[in-house]
């Protein structure tokens, strides 16, 4: 894939405490091109769940997937390009996301759960408890290679993060992209 075939979306996933919105915003950064952060499109009843402790249910998820698959439609439309951050831990999440389009990557932030877990731990502000995390490797299915996938481990800097992406997705430079959109 070139840069003339760059993908219209990028959803950057992971447990939580991945680095998913900071690697998400570093890449868009240096792409030129729009973050959008999954968690934003949660409905009340879902963040006040994950608040309270609670994990959520397949049930739970199905509106909040929709919604981002939306989005992604919208934008894919448009001609225009997206990056976001969505946990997508399961593969028929990421088939919701996909819903059978071609021009969308996933991009599967891997790291431990004890880095994971430390990273959590100094988190300030944010709703998911690190209780949960536990929860989130037990429904994590990690993404097969047929998955319009590439895989990044999060043991590095942000910078280096970001460098491995563009390079795996043989997205080039960020010029030729804005130049695309």
């Amino acid at each position: 894939m070139g840069g003339a075939e760059a993908p219209c979306a990028l959803i950057v996933m992971g447990v939580s405490g991945s680095g998913k919105s900071t690697v998400a915003k570093a890449l868009g950064g240096r792409l030129g091109w729009r973050f959008e952060d999954g968690d934003s499109f949660h409905p009340a009843s879902n963040v006040e769940k994950m608040r309270a402790g609670h994990p959520l249910t397949d049930e739970d998820r199905w509106p909040w997937l929709n919604a981002i698959a939306d989005e992604i439609a919208l934008v894919c439309g448009r001609g225009e390009h997206v990056i976001i951050a969505c946990s997508a831990l399961k593969h028929a999440y990421r088939e919701v996301l996909l819903r059978g389009r071609d021009d969308v990557r996933f991009v599967f932030l891997k790291g431990t759960k004890e880095l994971i877990a430390e990273r959590l731990a100094r988190r300030k502000g944010h709703f998911m408890p690190p209780e949960l995390l536990t929860s989130q490797f037990n429904t994590l299915e990690p993404p097969e290679p047929g998955e319009h996938v590439v895989t990044v481990s999060i043991d590095e800097t942000v910078e280096a993060i970001v460098d491995g992406i563009v390079r795996q997705l043989k997205l080039g430079g960020a010029k030729t992209l804005r130049q695309e959109t």
